[in-house]
Order: C-alpha cells, then structure tokens, then sequence
C-alpha cells in the first residue's frame, strides 16, 4: 500500500501548525540515513518521524530506533506503516519537553550514547537543535533536514547577513556542514521553501576552555539582540557599566567599534572568560 493510500485510509489531514512535509523519494530516504553511519549496535532517536518513511530506512541499518511524534493522528499510520520494523519503538510526546538521554536508557535497558536522524519541523528547528545540544545529552552525531536558509545560518561565516547567535553556539558544540540540497518537489505535501540535509559532528570536547558557559550564552544572545550595534552599545544589555565592557574588551584585544556580527567564536569565548572574572 502506498504512503497516499495509508493516508487516506486513515483519513489523515495535514496540519500546518506541526509543519508536515513527508519525504517519499527513496533515494533521497538513502542519502540521509548513508549519512548518519548506522550499525547494528547504534540507538537512533528520530524526531517527528511523520508516516514513517524514513523511520523504515533507518530502520534497516539500526539496532534501535526511537520515533518521537507530537501528532496522535500519526500513530495509527506509523504502527500500520512499521509493522514489520521489530526494532522500532514510537513514543507519542514533545520532543522539547523530553529528557533524551532518560528515554533512550528507558528502552534499551541502559545509558548510551545515540545519534539523531530525522526530517524536522521547519518551525521548530532552533529550538530542537539548541534543547539537544545545550541539555548536554549523550548525542554522537545529528543528521537533519531543514529549510536551506536555515542550513545556509548553521554554516555562515562571521560578518555574513546569516551569521547569528544560532551559528556561533552551534559551531561550539559541532562541527556542522550542509551534506546536499533537496528540492521541494519530493515533500508531500510541498513546502514553500527548498531543503538542506545537515551533519553535526558532536565534539567530544569543547574547542576552547570556557570559565563560564552561562556568560558565554549571554553574551552571543546580548550581542545579537542588537546585531547592528557595536560591542559597547550592545553589551549595554547584560547590565554592565561601560567602563567595565571597555575594559574588557580592551583586555581581550578587540576593538569595542566592532559589532557582533564580526565576531568569531574563539573571539566570544575571549570576551567571556574576560567577563567572568568581574566580580
């Protein structure tokens, strides 16, 4: 039975709140999970896993899979549609609202670390990738496909009109890199945007010694709120007396006329280890 038939079956209706765009195109399904280097032994946790279409094909490769859908509507579809998949478990839940790490020792018996492959809401994709990567969880590797701008700001380069707080916190906690393009042609139903498929290699350690990561995090945000502005107006934002954010950057050797927009990560990562020791 074709994806369109179980769909009706079962009288689905996209909802546009949960931003629904199932791919069904089987060799971009192939792609993604090449990408995502599975073996037997790996847990794979996939996000709004939609019909199941790319659930299968991770399936395949996986010992576990762990499929985490907030739309009730689906789950008849993805027990229909996975009912050969043994290793398969569907979890009905807020992927926000979820501790990963507790939920994949749940299921396998045990703590381990796991990788992260899915097709994600494009409304929701910051916010999913910074809760994986802020909440410190046990992730190996991510594999997403998202809205090519959103693919374009994971991999910008500082002073380019995409480079944002996002960039900068992501490339703390990975190494990202857009792995191909997909056109909206192979979504049903088709978005309005073209997509990307991302890789995030999880670092195993920090590129920096960071004093304060708390300060660190503010201090991007606090730049960025203001991106237009220079580092002496902006930082303004943290409560800082001027003369104390001069002295600062002073002592990390950049020009406070820049904006932050300019900034590398290494050059926050200077800012804030600066800032932390003020009492």
């Amino acid at each position: 039975m074709s994806l369109k038939d179980i769909l009706e079956k079962h009288n689905f209706k996209f909802k546009k709140k949960y931003g629904q765009n199932f791919i069904t195109d089987p060799g971009i399904l192939k792609k993604i999970v090449s990408l995502g280097d599975i073996s037997s032994n790996d847990v794979v946790v996939e996000i709004g896993p939609g019909a199941g279409t790319l659930t299968k094909a991770i399936a395949v490769q996986a010992g576990l899979v762990i499929a985490i859908e907030i739309d009730k509507d689906l789950l008849p579809i993805l027990e229909e549609n996975l009912a050969g998949c043994g290793n398969v478990r569907i979890i009905e839940g807020d992927a926000l609202k979820i501790n990963l790490d507790k939920l994949v020792e749940e299921i396998s018996g045990e703590p381990k670390t796991y990788k992260i492959i899915a097709n994600l809401p494009y409304y929701i994709t910051s916010p999913l990738v910074m809760h994986f990567l802020e909440s410190g969880f046990k992730i190996k590797k991510i594999v997403i496909m998202v809205q090519k701008e959103v693919a374009e700001r994971f991999t910008a380069r500082p002073g380019t009109k995409d480079y944002g707080a996002l960039t900068v916190i992501l490339n703390l906690y990975t190494k990202p890199r857009i792995a191909f393009f997909v056109s909206r042609n192979v979504f049903t139903p088709k978005p309005d945007v073209d997509s990307a498929v991302v890789e995030l290699e999880v670092r195993e350690e920090l590129p920096f010694e960071i004093n304060n990561i708390d300060i660190l995090r503010s201090l991007i945000k606090a730049a960025f709120n203001q991106r237009r502005k220079t580092l002496t107006n902006a930082l303004k934002g943290l409560n800082i007396e001027k003369e104390q954010i001069l002295k600062v950057l002073e002592d990390a050797g950049i020009d406070p006329q820049r904006r932050g927009e300019t900034l590398s990560l290494e050059e926050f990562v200077r800012i804030a280890n600066r800032l932390s020791t003020l009492n």
